[in-house]
């Protein structure tokens, strides 16, 4: 029987990277999205020519309140797709980026910040614990600027911070059931994250790709199949763990 994979924000940029490495590694995925259906749903098409099933879901993080009539949504389409009452990998990847030094940052950017990346990322998992299957998996995205630091990224890094010391609760209370939760933080990736800064800024690239032991900044091709193979079977003993997945940044 395959697995079956949530991944959040999956219909684009490193989400929509790893349910397709995902794929071609053999598993299932439910492609969970906040706005742009269109993107989810070729997501979903990709995935299928690929020969594996999957799904697409709307969910936006910020609505915690949202989370179980989601949930209800996701029962239902497991059992309608999979013919299932569980799935086994949930990835916690959507999220945003704010760009600001501490003394311009404002506090519906921080706030946003922190619901988006801490509170949501505990409230769905709490929501999704019955749906969960046993010796599951469940990966948290973190940052490599929990690490070392970067201007402009103060209220962020703080955000994935706390979701690394999540990570590490959730490793403990859920290890009865066999459940892994690992953290994985990718260093400076081109993707449209915090609006492509990383991605379109010519002097911001040059400038992490310098930091980089590696010489160049992140693609998402570096992250996805890195998720894929941590999800296999050959990583189960793997718990509790941040994995730094930035071509040795700031070393």
């Amino acid at each position: 029987m395959s697995k079956i994979t949530l991944i959040t924000g999956a219909n684009r940029g490193l989400g929509r990277n790893t349910a397709l490495a995902i794929a071609r590694s053999g598993g299932d995925v439910i492609v969970a999205y906040r706005a742009n259906a269109a993107q989810a749903e070729e997501a979903v098409a990709e995935i299928r020519a690929l020969g594996r099933q999957a799904a697409a879901l709307q969910l936006d993080m910020a609505e915690t309140a949202s989370f179980p009539a989601f949930a209800d949504r996701l029962r239902t389409c497991l059992a309608e797709v999979w013919g299932r009452d569980s799935f086994d990998h949930l990835v916690n990847n959507a999220g945003h980026g704010e760009f600001a030094p501490i003394g311009e940052t404002t506090e519906s950017q921080f706030d946003g910040l922190f619901q988006v990346h801490v509170k949501g990322v505990f409230f769905l998992v709490q929501t999704l614990l019955p749906l969960l299957a046993d010796r599951g998996r469940i990966i948290n995205f973190s940052s490599g600027l929990t690490r070392f630091s970067f201007p402009g990224f103060a209220a962020y890094a703080a955000a994935k911070a706390a979701v690394e010391m999540l990570t590490l609760y959730m490793a403990k209370e859920l290890g009865p059931r066999g459940i892994t939760v690992n953290t994985v933080a990718p260093g400076a990736i081109e993707t449209d994250f915090g609006g492509g800064v990383v991605r379109d800024n010519a002097e911001m690239n040059a400038r992490f790709a310098n930091l980089t032991a590696l010489g160049r900044v992140g693609l998402p091709d570096d992250i996805g199949p890195m998720v894929a193979s941590l999800l296999g079977d050959g990583n189960r003993w793997v718990t509790a763990q941040r994995i730094e997945v930035s071509g040795g940044q700031n070393i």
